[in-house]
């Protein structure tokens, strides 16, 4: 099994799938409208409500990857977490929840 894990500016989304044959083949498939980069303050800081609701959304990621090796899981974060001031912070609690951890990527990937 493998995983892919998008956190981004609007929504978060999940994909399981398997290799078989040769072939993907989807598993599971999740998308939550977060909504993260709407809940950044004027200091350009994720508030506390959009911090709670993305992490009860990737505490739900978390069961359903649970068990997967950790070679086998990709959880990327974008733009947001990119600008986001508190986004270590925001991070921290990510991947505790998630039980993997979190790459920010450059808006190139």
């Amino acid at each position: 099994m493998l995983a892919a894990v998008d956190l981004g500016s609007n929504s978060f989304h999940m994909v399981v799938a398997r290799i078989v044959n040769e072939q993907v083949q989807i598993v599971d498939q999740y998308k939550e409208m977060v909504r993260l980069a709407g809940g950044l303050d004027k200091r350009q800081r994720i508030t506390k409500k959009a911090r709670e609701k993305a992490l009860d959304c990737l505490a739900r990621f978390g069961q359903r990857l649970s068990g997967l090796p950790a070679e086998n899981v990709r959880i990327v974060g974008t733009n947001t977490l990119r600008k986001a001031r508190n986004s270590q912070q925001f991070m921290q609690a990510a991947e505790a929840v998630l039980g993997y951890p979190i790459e920010i990527i450059s808006g190139m990937e």
